[in-house]
């Protein structure tokens, strides 16, 4: 999306303009005007040559997307993710020193042993620096903040009825080169113009986890914190709408895979909530889980 209107030059439409170039072709060729082309000299062909040229050359600055049209623009906006489900699980189950969290094989319902849930709705914050050359395609340097969401589930351990709860707290910051093409705009032009859009990027990411907390019928289970650096992608569509001359409104879907997200290697712990027994002290291997959420993001693109 251009927010800045292309349909003429100083004001002056497509259609006016191949008059002016007739007018000068009449003041170049004096006596010419109702002659064929074949009848024109040397000289006032040379002169239709130039004028060609040039109103070739403006045609061009009236078509969006075309040679002299590149922009920088900066955007900024606020999203919501769901996330999609997400599981828990040892990265090597068969590990004893540090000793592996839930271990190998199945439990009480017949599923490898894991912790299961989603990470809810995720708040971002994002910000991109973009590049639209001339063309439909435009560049852009994102970088997406979800300052804080939480891993909610449970664990297999016991029976299904029983209390086997877990949660964590998990931030993410990622950066990541999109590539955006924007489609013909619909509508009648200006202002009510909509302009579709698709787009892809892959970066980085860095996913940080704070103290995992398991609950269970009469004990609290804690494990480490960690964090991960890894890959991330993301593909979206959406729509952009002109505001004014330098400024639009993009509304987009939004699906993002932010790699996985490990929790730490080293001390956690058992404690018995009724105070019955001394806390015992654990050295427990990592766990990890895959990131996935879809959403939806508005914000606001500035062009300069």
């Amino acid at each position: 999306m251009n927010a800045r209107g292309r349909g003429s030059i100083a004001g002056r439409p497509p259609a006016r303009m191949l008059g002016v170039e007739r007018a000068a072709t009449v003041r170049a060729c004096p006596g010419h005007r109702r002659f064929g082309a074949l009848a024109i000299p040397r000289g006032c062909l040379n002169a239709l040559s130039r004028l060609a040229t040039v109103t070739a050359l403006a045609s061009m600055s009236l078509c969006p997307g075309a040679a002299g049209a590149d922009e920088f623009y900066l955007r900024g906006g606020l999203g919501l993710d769901w996330a999609s489900d997400a599981a828990f699980t040892d990265i090597d189950c068969s590990s004893t020193l540090p000793a592996a969290l839930y271990g190998c094989g199945t439990d009480r319902d017949g599923a490898p042993r894991h912790s299961l849930g989603d990470f809810g709705r995720i708040a971002v914050l994002e910000l991109g620096l973009g590049y639209a050359p001339a063309g439909a395609m435009r560049y852009e340097i994102l970088v997406e903040h979800r300052p804080r969401y939480g891993f909610e589930g449970r664990a297999n351990f016991l029976a299904p009825d029983r209390q086997q709860s877990v949660a964590a707290d998990v931030s993410s910051v990622s950066g990541m080169l999109a590539a955006f093409a924007d489609f013909p705009e619909l509508g009648s032009g200006g202002s009510a113009a909509i302009t579709p859009y698709v787009g892809a990027g892959v970066g980085a990411v860095r996913n940080r986890i704070g103290m995992t907390t398991m609950t269970f019928p009469a004990t609290t289970t804690s494990v480490r914190g960690g964090s991960r650096t890894d890959l991330a992608w993301m593909a979206t569509a959406g729509v952009s709408v002109p505001l004014n001359e330098r400024l639009g409104l993009d509304v987009a879907w939004r699906y993002t895979d932010l790699g996985e997200v490990h929790t730490g290697m080293g001390e956690g712990g058992v404690m018995w909530r009724d105070g019955s027994r001394d806390p015992i002290a654990l050295d427990l291997a990592p766990t990890w889980a895959r990131i996935r959420s879809h959403g939806l993001r508005v914000s606001l693109r500035y062009s300069f």
